[in-house]
């Protein structure tokens, strides 16, 4: 999600300061929530600043760097691995959407032969 423009930050709380209206009037004219307005008063007293804030990150990738590449290398090597097969074989603890997000990361498609023998079982 976006952060709100510095414009319309700065217009806020000039209507703020000019005492334009009530904090439910001015959320209502400029389209933003009550609560926003109070946050953005809040970090101006506490801050001195209505910048936003810097995104505040997230996990990290269980497959980055090397297990990126080594990743990469499997499915280069063994197209027809699934998903699972390759979370085996790179031994690193996490789970089968961390492989398929990694390979969409990639840009790697794993693409099984058409033409492959079909597997066959005998009849008992």
């Amino acid at each position: 999600m976006k952060s709100y423009s510095m414009d319309l930050r700065e217009r806020v709380i000039g209507a703020y300061d000019q005492e334009v209206g009530t904090q439910e009037q001015m959320a209502e004219r400029f389209g933003v929530s009550v609560p926003w307005i109070k946050k953005l008063l809040r970090q101006r007293r506490e801050s001195g600043t209505l910048e936003p804030k810097p995104h505040g990150g997230g996990r990290e990738p269980k497959f980055s760097g090397e297990k990126l590449d080594h990743l990469k290398a499997m499915v280069v090597e063994d197209p027809g691995a699934t998903l699972q097969e390759l979370l085996d074989r790179s031994g690193v603890s996490g789970s089968i959407m961390a492989v398929h997000r990694a390979l969409q990361r990639l840009k790697c498609r794993r693409k099984k032969s058409r033409y492959a023998l079909p597997s066959k079982t005998d009849r008992t």
